[in-house]
C-alpha cells in the first residue's frame, strides 16, 4: 500500500496538534502509561482513517469523543473479561464531564437524559434511606465524608461503605 504525501501530512499534522492534549486526557483517567499511548495511537488512527469524512465539521470535537467512546469500550471490555478496572469517583464524573463539554444538544439527547434522569432517581429511590442519604450528601451536595460521619454519629468508614453501595446499585440499575 502506498502512503499518499497528502495523507502523511494530515496524520503528521494531527500527531502535532493533538498527541499531548490526548495524553494528558488519557493520563487523568489511566495510570499506565503503555496503554495512555496506545490510546493515543488509536484514536489518531481513527481519526485519520475518518478524515475522509465530510461528516466530520468539528475536528476537536470528533478527537475527544473518539477518545471518550474508546474509554468507554475499554471499560466495558473490562468489565466482561472481569479485569479489575475501576475508576474513582472522581475520573468518572470527569469522564462525564468531558462528553458534554463537545457534544450537541439536540432534542434526542435532551429526551435521552430526561431518561437516564428518569432511570436514575427510581433507582436512588430503591435504596434504603440511610443509604439514599449519604449519597446525596456526598455526591450532589460535595459535603465531605468525615462531615457525613460526624452528622449521622457514624464512622467514616460506615458512609464510604454507604456511598460505594449506592454507587454499585446505581451502576448496576442504570446499565440494564
Amino acid at each position: 500500500m502506498k502512503a499518499d504525501p497528502q495523507h502523511a501530512t494530515l496524520a503528521l499534522d494531527l500527531s502535532a496538534r493533538f498527541r499531548g492534549p490526548l495524553k494528558s486526557y488519557f493520563s487523568r483517567r489511566i495510570r499506565n502509561q503503555a496503554e495512555v499511548e496506545d490510546l493515543v495511537q488509536e484514536v489518531l488512527l481513527k481519526v485519520l482513517r475518518a478524515s475522509a469524512s465530510p461528516d466530520i465539521r468539528d475536528a476537536e470535537a470528533y478527537i475527544f469523543t473518539t477518545a471518550r467512546n474508546l474509554l468507554r469500550d475499554r471499560h466495558r471490555q473490562a468489565v466482561r473479561q472481569g479485569v479489575q478496572g475501576y475508576l474513582s469517583i472522581e475520573e468518572a464524573e470527569a469522564l462525564q464531564a468531558d462528553g458534554h463539554l463537545v457534544e450537541e444538544i439536540t432534542p434526542e439527547r435532551v429526551l435521552l437524559g430526561r431518561d437516564a434522569l428518569s432511570d436514575v432517581l427510581a433507582a436512588l429511590a430503591e435504596l434504603g434511606v440511610l443509604t439514599r442519604n449519604i449519597f446525596i450528601l456526598f455526591r450532589l451536595e460535595n459535603m465531605k465524608q468525615k462531615d457525613i460521619a460526624a452528622l449521622y454519629g457514624i464512622g467514616q468508614s460506615t458512609v464510604e461503605k454507604h456511598v460505594m453501595k449506592a454507587m454499585l446499585h446505581l451502576t448496576t440499575r442504570v446499565e440494564r
